[in-house]
């Protein structure tokens, strides 16, 4: 399964619609994002994405609960399955403890892919080129037996995407 993940949007509509439209062409079944949406048109954005999504409170986010029922917004950390793999989400990077076999996070603005103690952790980097003048944003491949994940940058002003991708075996122990 492919799962779409983006996070630290903020402001940048546009660029959260890039990353999502990007995802979806790349064949993400499923959107993730790991806080900090900001603006409501990005959530209109998942939701008429026609696919699937999560979305997990940021700590610029508390003007969006009171939409909260008419979107999948969650609070920090949220525990679901998908995939056949345990999922922990949330914004801020306090709760990095393996207890799940994929660990979602945003905040720092940095992407970071780490395989540890047979843990997945993913923080997919800032959509909104705010810190650097790239917007970043990842995809998850599930298999049954590995872990890809592709990290997608792309230069403000540009209209070409760079990828890094990373494998792990779902049974190693680092």
């Amino acid at each position: 399964m492919k799962i779409g993940i983006i996070s630290d949007t903020h402001r940048k509509v546009k660029k959260a619609a890039r990353a999502i439209n990007s995802l979806i062409k790349e064949g993400a079944e499923f959107l993730i994002h790991a806080g900090d949406i900001v603006e409501l048109d990005i959530l209109n954005l998942l939701k008429e994405s026609g696919v699937k999504y999560i979305a997990v409170y940021g700590n610029n986010d508390a003007h969006l609960a009171e939409y909260h029922s008419e979107f999948k917004l969650v609070q920090e950390p949220y525990y679901f399955r998908l995939a056949n793999a345990n999922f922990k989400l949330m914004h801020l990077p306090f709760y990095l403890i393996p207890d799940a076999d994929v660990i979602i996070y945003g905040h720092t603005h940095k992407s970071s892919v780490e395989f540890m103690n047979k843990t997945l952790f993913i923080n997919s980097g800032e959509v909104c080129a705010r810190n650097k003048p790239t917007s970043e944003w990842a995809m998850l491949d599930i298999s049954e037996d590995e872990f890809i994940v592709t990290l997608y940058t792309r230069q403000n002003k540009s209209d070409t995407i760079e990828e890094q991708e990373f494998r792990f075996k779902r049974d190693e122990n680092e």
